[in-house]
């Protein structure tokens, strides 16, 4: 069977139009090796499916989080929107082996890269929207991603790494993060970036990725963790010695009843 027959026997819809969803499925890696044997790559369908997705996610977060003020659900609609949080609902359907990659990108994990998932994610939902109707789309979309549409996760969690880390510097010190590059390794087409944070001079985190945007993310998330043991550590030294005039007057009123003894 062709990999869109077997994805929409997946989907339990009913698609028509399987042309469609093999365009979806198509990277431009794949159409460039092979020109002329397929529909086209699924760029166009991945700039239609965004939109379904994010409104899709948009209306079952409004319903399912009443108490929630418009800054938490965009923060949870971005979580989930994402890049990395549509890969994820990529691999939960096994998205990537029904992929036609180029021969290169295949071979440099193309099937498991994020950027690459999330597009074909988007791609299917803008082909599902042409051929089964808006309300079976949206259905599918608020379906496979249930559990993040229902996690009560606390919104300082929804918020980037990067935003975390701002936020966290200016609320102790005014300071804002600079992020730099220290080296770009290996081919265009496989790079890897290294890059550290610090804030007023003091290098707080180091981070690798496939991108520099990735590294930098990577970069201030172990940079908020340093902070966070920062903290957790002061408020642990400050209660020692919050304990210790209570130990001083506890052992000070010990002596004076022996002595009255």
């Amino acid at each position: 069977m062709e990999r869109a027959d077997l994805l929409a026997e997946q989907l339990g819809l009913p698609v028509r139009d399987r042309r469609l969803l093999a365009q979806a499925l198509t990277h431009t890696s794949w159409l460039h090796e092979h020109p002329g044997e397929a529909a086209g790559h699924n760029e166009r369908l991945e700039f239609l499916g965004d939109a379904v997705i994010n409104l899709a996610v948009s209306e079952a977060l409004y319903a399912r989080h009443p108490d929630d003020d418009e800054g938490v659900l965009s923060a949870r609609r971005a979580a989930i929107v994402s890049a990395t949080g549509l890969a994820g609902l990529a691999a939960r359907m096994d998205l990537g082996a029904f992929l036609a990659l180029g021969e290169g990108e295949s071979g440099r994990a193309g099937r498991e890269r994020p950027s690459i998932l999330a597009s074909a994610f988007e791609a299917i939902a803008g082909a599902l929207l042409l051929d089964v109707g808006w309300e079976a789309t949206r259905d599918w979309v608020v379906r496979t991603a249930g559990p993040e549409l229902d996690a009560g996760v606390p919104p300082v969690l929804l918020k980037s790494p990067k935003s975390r880390l701002q936020e966290a510097t200016q609320r102790a010190s005014g300071g804002r993060p600079a992020y730099r590059l220290l080296e770009a390794l290996g081919p265009d087409h496989d790079k890897v970036f290294r890059v550290e944070v610090s804030v007023g001079g003091e290098v707080l985190g180091m981070g690798v990725g496939p991108s520099r945007r990735v590294a930098e993310t990577a970069a201030a998330a172990e940079a908020v963790e340093v902070l966070a043991a920062r903290e957790a550590l002061a408020a642990g030294d400050e209660w020692a010695q919050r304990q210790e005039p209570a130990e001083d007057q506890q052992l000070a009123s010990t002596g004076e009843a022996a002595m009255s003894t």
